[in-house]
């Protein structure tokens, strides 16, 4: 099936708060990723980024084509994995055992503490470089260190690029 024909396939993504409050500066959240069948066999790997200033941004916008061709490198905050991984955006490979028998994958990202961001999720087809194959968007009004309110996370918009989505760290 082409990307075409998948432009608006659901895409839902939980976002839970979890864990003990580990630092003040940053909250923990929990991401559990579901994805259509269909889906799954392109995607190899979701990118996850939060901009600062979102309610200034359009998230349809920002679904169009790789984030990066739209936002300024020190517009995306730093997040960091429970790897203690660090970067403006951080990847995490799909499970695609998981993901085509209508399973789940768990994430985790911690977020720094503040108001006013949006949430970036591309999915990334496999090659090298990656390619771009669309996005989810939300808006974060506020992250409070420890536990945060649940998010259910926009649908996956699929609207294939020829555009690069690599984010440096």
């Amino acid at each position: 099936m082409s990307s075409r024909h998948l432009k608006f396939l659901p895409f839902a993504l939980g976002l839970c708060a979890c864990g003990p409050d580990t630092s003040a500066t940053s909250g923990r959240f929990g991401l559990d990723v579901v994805m259509s069948r269909a889906v799954a066999d392109e995607v190899h790997a979701l990118q996850v980024s939060v901009v600062k200033d979102g309610s200034r941004r359009n998230c349809t916008e920002l679904q169009r084509t790789c984030l990066n061709t739209q936002v300024k490198r020190e517009d995306l905050v730093v997040l960091e994995d429970p790897r203690g991984n660090e970067g403006r955006a951080l990847r995490f490979t799909v499970d695609l055992a998981a993901m085509q028998n209508g399973g789940s994958q768990a994430l985790a990202v911690d977020v720094p503490v503040g108001r006013d961001y949006a949430l970036v999720i591309e999915a990334l087809a496999v090659g090298s470089p990656s390619r771009f194959l669309g996005s989810s968007c939300n808006y974060l009004k506020v992250v409070n260190s420890g536990d945060n309110a649940p998010v259910v996370a926009a649908p996956l918009v699929l609207t294939e690029q020829s555009c690069d989505p690599s984010i440096a760290p």
